[in-house]
């Protein structure tokens, strides 16, 4: 991986130098993507979305799970004074409970996941659009996103949240 960024920075450079543009007179920006999932409104509101679909579900796995600890709570508590039959009537029911309850679990990430995913992918289109549309107005160069470092100036993530606000 690091010889790949090694790569591209060597690359970038050898076409800046190349290409005839001093470092003064490439512009460059940056877009934490990061903040745009957590501070842009659309990020938001498909947040409160995903809950408010999901949290049904989820309370009903929590009622599950509590239904899980009791059972397993009562047939360590009273096993050893229920007849056989009994018991073993009992290690079935909690074993049916606890294989309903992880395949529900399961059914319930993969179902949340999805979701996430989708709504990810329309905050990032809208994100880039407005990303396009700031280096065509202001004549950026180059604008990156997921770097290690980089200096506060060169941020323009407010811009980019600003413009996803106003719904551009």
């Amino acid at each position: 991986m690091l010889k790949a960024r090694t790569f591209a920075v060597a690359s970038l450079m050898s076409l800046l130098s190349v290409g005839g543009l001093g470092a003064a007179e490439l512009k460059v920006g940056y877009v934490d993507t990061q903040r745009i999932f957590r501070e842009a409104p659309a990020a938001q509101k498909a947040a409160k979305k995903l809950e408010s679909e999901f949290s049904r579900r989820d309370q009903e796995l929590q009622r599950m799970a509590k239904q899980l600890q009791g059972l397993q709570e009562s047939l360590e508590k009273n096993g050893v004074a229920m007849g056989e039959s009994e018991r073993r009537a009992k290690e079935k029911e909690l074993g049916d409970l606890s294989r309903e309850f992880q395949r529900r679990q399961r059914e319930f990430r993969e179902d949340l996941n999805l979701r996430q995913n989708e709504e990810n992918a329309a905050i990032i289109e809208k994100a880039n659009r407005a990303i396009k549309q700031i280096a065509d107005t202001d004549k950026y160069d180059l604008i990156l996103q997921d770097v290690v470092w980089v200096s506060p100036r060169l941020d323009v993530t407010d811009r980019v949240i600003k413009a996803l606000s106003d719904g551009k």
